[in-house]
């Protein structure tokens, strides 16, 4: 049975590789302001970091891209709540993201909003530590990235949005306010 699942994947791989649906390729580079939150929480936090990105788009039409995707978010606790106040909760996450997303835009000139979604891998060191949760983990969890924004320009070639990855396993999710900008590729 698991011959069979490799070999049908394999040759699924194949025929979407020669397909000839995909009309243009850029590469979209997004640097950000991250932040890392628990599913639960006495406190009200959010620990802050850094976020960076790079994806390979590829625009099956004008409303429908597909973003194979590698990144890097680092955040760290303040050991502070929303409200200043001291705390001994956290979320911390410093990984290596990776994984395929979908984007769907709103076909429209000069400002269109989108939407993505996608599944992927996180690799690194995840801290979650709450009232309700003590989680210590280190090595490669799955996680379901969705975002949202505005791709804005003449050519759509700059993005700002929100992005979040949600990471069950460690009862967290990290994410970004970002910026991005894409470069298209010549066929």
């Amino acid at each position: 049975m698991k011959k069979n699942f490799i070999l049908l994947t394999i040759l699924m791989i194949s025929c979407l590789a020669q397909a000839q649906f995909i009309k243009e390729k850029s590469i979209n580079i997004q640097i950000g302001y991250g932040v890392s939150v628990p599913y639960y929480s006495v406190d009200e936090i959010a620990d802050s970091g850094f976020y960076l990105q790079g994806e390979y788009v590829l625009k099956a039409a004008s409303w429908v891209e597909f973003r194979p995707y590698a990144g890097l978010i680092i955040t760290n606790s303040n050991g502070k709540d929303f409200n200043d106040n001291p705390t001994d909760e956290k979320a911390e996450s410093k990984a290596f993201l990776m994984g395929g997303k979908a984007r769907l835009r709103a076909p429209i000139p000069w400002v269109a909003p989108y939407i993505e979604i996608g599944i992927g891998t996180s690799i690194g060191k995840f801290e979650t530590y709450t009232a309700h949760t003590n989680i210590h983990k280190s090595g490669i969890i799955y996680h379901i990235p969705l975002a949202f924004g505005l791709e804005f320009g003449r050519d759509h070639n700059f993005d700002l949005g929100f992005t979040y990855y949600f990471q069950p396993t460690v009862e967290q999710f990290a994410g970004a306010f970002a910026f991005g900008i894409s470069i298209p590729l010549k066929s």
